[in-house]
C-alpha cells in the first residue's frame, strides 16, 4: 500500500506543478497557477500521513515505509529548486523568457556545494521522520525495517560529498567555443 502511495504522490507532485506551470502561462491565470503549484507540498504531507496511520494503525514498518520518509526529505529539502527548474524551462518555451544557462567552472562546483548543503537538510528531515515515526511506534519489532534507513542517509549525502569534491578538483570545463548548450 506505502509503495503505491509513493508512486501516486511523486505523480500527483509532478501534475500539481505542470498543472500551476500550465495555468500561469498557457493560460495566464498567476493565482491559479500559485494555488495548483501549493499542491505539491500538501501531497508530502498527505503521504506523511499515510505512513503515519498505516503504522499506528498496527501495521510493521517496510522498506517502502523508510523509502516514504527519503521521498518526503528530499521533496521538502528540493521542492522548490525542482519547481524552479520547472519554471525556468517552461517560461522559456511558452512566455518568452531566457534559456536556462548551464553553469561550468566555479561556478557549477559552487552549485555542488550548495547542493550538498541541501541534501543534508534533505537527510536531516528524513532522518527526524524515520526517528519520530520510530519513537511514536514505539516497537522496536515492527520499526525494526526503518533503523537500516539511517545508513543509507548517510551513504546519500557522503555521495553528494564526493560528487562536490569531484568538482573542486576537476571543474566541469566550458563547452568548445560555437557549441550550443541544451537546456
Amino acid at each position: 500500500m506505502i509503495l503505491t502511495a509513493i508512486v501516486i504522490c511523486e505523480v500527483a507532485f509532478w501534475v500539481a506543478i505542470l498543472a500551476g506551470l500550465s495555468a500561469r502561462y498557457l493560460l495566464n491565470r498567476k493565482r491559479l497557477g500559485a494555488l495548483l503549484l501549493i499542491l505539491a507540498p500538501v501531497i508530502d504531507a498527505l503521504l506523511l500521513a499515510l505512513v503515519t496511520i498505516d503504522l499506528l494503525g498496527g501495521g510493521t514498518a517496510s522498506w517502502q515505509h523508510g523509502l516514504a520518509a527519503i521521498y518526503i526529505g528530499i521533496s521538502v529539502a528540493y521542492g522548490s529548486r525542482m519547481v524552479a527548474w520547472a519554471d525556468a524551462r517552461f517560461a522559456h518555451r511558452f512566455a518568452g523568457g531566457p534559456a536556462p544557462v548551464k553553469m561550468t567552472g566555479v561556478r557549477y562546483t559552487v552549485k555542488c556545494w550548495k547542493d550538498v548543503l541541501v541534501t543534508a537538510c534533505a537527510v536531516a528531515i528524513a532522518a527526524a521522520i524515520l526517528g519520530a515515526i520510530i519513537a511514536l511506534v514505539d516497537d522496536p519489532a515492527r520499526t525494526e525495517a526503518l533503523t537500516g534507513f539511517f545508513g543509507i542517509l548517510g551513504v546519500v549525502l557522503a555521495i553528494d560529498v564526493v560528487w562536490a569534491l569531484s568538482y573542486t578538483f576537476w571543474p566541469k570545463p566550458a563547452p568548445a567555443q560555437g557549441s550550443s548548450l541544451p537546456s
